[in-house]
């Protein structure tokens, strides 16, 4: 129903920015949260961050507070993740991902997330 594609992601030193781009087709209408996920070599997938559809609502992981932004823009389908002063650490693929219903609050678990795309490298050096 939905489908995402992520884009932007690259080797980047640390202390540098990344903007990470996903695009979603499809039926769009069932779109609703949006979120960012990543999964680092030997780790579980975890959530950085998540909006909801007004966009007034946002979630960041304590890791990334503060140096990452989340935002969206419903008129072109679209969520980014502006990665700001980024760390070796951040170092993983990044997932974009969608709700297909509404909540009342932002979620932050995977288990709520129905369309996945198919990740986006992201590579911090130091």
């Amino acid at each position: 129903q939905v489908q995402l594609v992520e884009s932007g992601g690259g080797l980047v030193q640390a202390g540098g920015s990344l903007r990470l781009s996903c695009a979603a087709s499809g039926r769009t209408f069932n779109i609703y949260a949006m979120g960012w996920f990543r999964q680092a070599p030997g780790k579980e997938r975890e959530v950085v961050a998540a909006i909801n559809w007004s966009g007034a609502d946002t979630y960041y992981a304590d890791s990334v507070k503060g140096r990452f932004t989340i935002s969206r823009d419903n008129a072109k389908n679209a969520v980014y993740l502006q990665m700001s002063s980024l760390k070796p650490e951040d170092t993983a693929t990044y997932y974009c991902a969608t709700t297909s219903r509404a909540y009342t609050i932002v979620q932050v678990t995977d288990r709520a997330y129905d369309y996945w795309g198919q990740g986006t490298q992201v590579t911090v050096s130091s």
